[in-house]
């Protein structure tokens, strides 16, 4: 980290899940007057384990949840005593329109004349009926922020095309882990290759792409192995059985344990959405392939590293995995390609710059 802000921080999220917390420790560590983090709990059926940090502070919303799907909304409780207790200097917010507590927040902080910035996804464009009317809502709604964070240099570009100006976005790209040490050299394998999947074992991840895929793989098959737990898990053994019964299902691992996996590991494959082990594995010098998502895959995956494909495209992954499982040697150096943008670039120490840039209107 090269930038401190002055001041002291309030942060708000509707819930604080426990691969954040790093990040905000760090940041709290780059204010001069602190961090709070207000922020709520999940609706039990969304599976988010939550943190609380050591060095931020932390305020407990109370989070009142309204409808489902793409009517969600969400009230906070609890928003405005906890901005007269902290008084922060300067305030970031979800960006999110769906989240109704925060023109609460933006007044409070306008009347004393402070800083509020809106961190986001991005803007994606949108069609379909009264298009016209829904996108000059959305502006209105993202000209009230001092600045705006993207998680994606996509993002930014559709906060740009919103009609925000460009001088006041910034990016800091979405890292759930800080910058790597030195990573030890790795031996070709001698002829089978290793495929690793990490993360919750959900519908939506399709794990069961993966496993039907690598029964398709030419000769010598590559071994596989899956870590995590979740719902489908017991449904996937059971397809394993029948489709790839090499593979191998570790449940979930942390620490060491998840390192060695990393250690093992030729090539990194997530073919659902999500994806928070994609950083994780580039700091172990993997080379990855994952399907397309909201913007942040574009700043981690690139062609010197690794293959996006897109989702729901099962071809697609197979002659992908065909193509990387081809050549040994180039996933090797794809590998070291992966370790350089997560020790240069994508890491815990530059979205904390980014962020120190944004509040102090440094571009």
């Amino acid at each position: 980290m090269s930038g401190r802000y002055r001041g002291r921080l309030g942060l708000q999220q509707r819930v604080l899940p426990e691969y954040r917390v790093p990040f905000f420790d760090l940041l709290a560590a780059a204010c001069d007057g602190g961090l709070s983090v207000f922020a709520g709990r999940p609706r039990s059926a969304e599976g988010i384990v939550l943190g609380e940090p050591r060095l931020a502070k932390y305020s407990p919303a109370v989070n009142v949840h309204l409808l489902n799907g793409p009517l969600y909304l969400c009230h906070q409780r609890g928003l405005t005593p906890w901005l007269d207790a902290w008084n922060p200097d300067a305030l970031i917010v979800e960006a999110n329109p769906r989240y109704l507590s925060t023109s609460s927040a933006v007044r409070w902080m306008k009347l004393r004349g402070r800083r509020i910035i809106g961190w986001g996804l991005g803007a994606p464009p949108i069609t379909g009926l009264f298009s016209g009317l829904r996108h000059a809502r959305r502006k209105q709604f993202l000209k009230q922020f001092d600045a705006l964070i993207a998680y994606s240099q996509r993002g930014a570009r559709e906060y740009v095309a919103a009609g925000y100006p460009g001088q006041r976005v910034f990016v800091a790209i979405n890292a759930v882990a800080p910058r790597p040490s030195p990573r030890p050299e790795r031996k070709l394998p001698a002829d089978q290759a290793t495929i690793l999947s990490v993360g919750r074992l959900q519908r939506r991840k399709h794990v069961d792409f993966l496993l039907r895929a690598c029964a398709e793989m030419p000769e010598p098959r590559p071994r596989l192995v899956i870590v995590g737990d979740g719902p489908e898990r017991a449904r996937l053994e059971l397809l394993a059985r029948q489709v790839y019964p090499a593979a191998q299902f570790t449940g979930a691992k942390h620490n060491t344990e998840l390192e060695a996996h990393f250690q093992e590991a030729d090539l990194f494959v997530l073919p659902g959405t999500g994806g928070l082990a994609v950083q994780d594995a580039m700091s172990h010098g993997l080379p990855i392939i994952v399907a397309e998502g909201d913007g942040t895959q574009d700043d981690l995956v690139r062609e010197i590293n690794g293959w996006q494909i897109q989702p729901e495209n099962y071809q697609a992954l197979v002659a992908t995995m065909r193509e990387a499982l081809s050549d040994l040697p180039r996933l090797r150096r794809m590998g070291e390609e992966s370790y350089g943008i997560v020790s240069r670039e994508v890491n815990l120490e530059s979205m904390v710059d980014a962020f120190v840039g944004a509040l102090n209107g440094s571009n």
